[in-house]
């Protein structure tokens, strides 16, 4: 269950859960509501010492004590097809990733649709045709699947679920609780694409600009990874929220100080114009083809050789496993070291920037 601009200077109290009110787009946006809502209203009755984890995807122990991933995801994007690929794409790419983040071989997925009355067969064909050519880029197998059709109006087209396993090495021991003090932070490339490219398709600006879409499955790059090194602690990949939230979750988890460099963090110039016309921070932006990576120092080379475009943009600098989780004296958290040799905390996302981008 994944809880992945809005600064983090917005107040807290708007993110307490009232029981009397409703579900606003922020419960779905990646950030602290979601959270909030994720831990109060579903974690708490169904907790079982596996879902309260909270990481991408359920590590499960077999009788012969092998381990399996198994992961699940839902996708409404809108529009259904954008600069860089389409629902389908993203639903593959989506699945085989958070599988990824455990170390996982992504091995079966299943697929399910609930279409709107109204869709064009010729639709349904090319999302099918985009996940089968995914899916054999990925490696994993279409295994089973189930359709509902619902009354005009009652979907968006089409709607997405997915549930995917795969099979983890014993050697292979990644977490997001997993940080380690001294390791080093990377991210695979340049953050925001994603969603200024659906920003794009909504046509919510009226300039041309190039940014496409992200999307993309990392699973054979991870894979080629973990057999040059086995120093990977920590893989997570930075959707809704961004790089801020995706981190935060990450601290929290493994109680530890995450800083930052600011001008080591990859934008791309379009993404960072559009950011600083409408007012977003890059930082909270979703990726889809984007990972964070955190690792001892000597897994360093084997990252920049597998991942070309990837950048060291931090490291962990405190562990606090003495302090227990969730008191107000607690000093987990990310920290920005400024462009102007400041430092800065960096919260989780508040309130949504842009509503249904996967």
């Amino acid at each position: 269950m994944k809880s992945n601009s809005s600064s983090s200077s917005s107040s807290s109290a708007s993110a307490n859960l009232n029981p009397n009110s409703n579900i606003t787009l922020n419960h779905g946006a990646g950030g602290r509501q979601m959270q909030k809502f994720i831990n109060k209203i579903i974690v708490d009755k169904l907790k079982n010492g596996i879902l309260e984890r909270l990481d991408d995807c359920a590590v499960l122990a077999l009788e012969n004590k092998k381990r399996i991933a198994m992961t699940t995801d839902s996708y409404v994007v809108s529009p259904i097809f954008f600069d860089g690929g389409d629902i389908g794409k993203l639903a593959v790419c989506g699945t085989v990733n958070d599988l990824s983040t455990s170390g996982a071989k992504p091995l079966a997925l299943s697929l399910a649709f609930i279409l709107e009355e109204g869709i064009s067969l010729d639709t349904i064909e090319k999302i099918v045709s985009s996940i089968a050519t995914t899916a054999l880029e990925a490696g994993i197998k279409i295994v089973t699947g189930d359709t509902k059709v619902v009354e005009r109006g009652k979907c968006d087209q089409i709607y997405i679920n997915t549930c995917g396993i795969g099979l983890i090495d014993d050697d292979i021991h990644i977490s997001s609780y997993n940080a380690k003090k001294d390791d080093l932070v990377f991210i695979t490339g340049p953050i925001g694409n994603h969603e200024i490219a659906m920003l794009k398709a909504r046509k919510l600006l009226d300039f041309n600009f190039s940014t496409i879409s992200d999307v993309a499955p990392l699973n054979t790059k991870v894979q080629t990874l973990l057999n040059k090194t086995k120093k990977i602690n920590v893989i997570k990949d930075p959707t809704r929220g961004g790089l801020a939230s995706a981190l935060n979750e990450i601290a929290e988890h493994s109680n530890c100080e995450i800083y930052l460099f600011e001008n080591q963090i990859p934008v791309d110039l379009d993404v960072q114009a559009v950011c600083e016309i409408v007012g977003l921070d890059p930082l909270y932006l979703a990726n889809e083809g984007k990972l964070i990576i955190i690792a001892d120092p000597s897994a360093k080379d084997a990252i920049y050789e597998i991942f070309k475009d990837a950048k060291h943009i931090g490291h962990i600098k405190n562990l606090h496993h003495d302090i227990i989780k969730n008191t107000n004296n607690k000093k987990c958290g990310v920290y920005l070291e400024t462009t102007s040799a400041g430092i800065r905390k960096i919260g989780v996302l508040e309130t949504t920037q842009l509503p249904r981008i996967c």
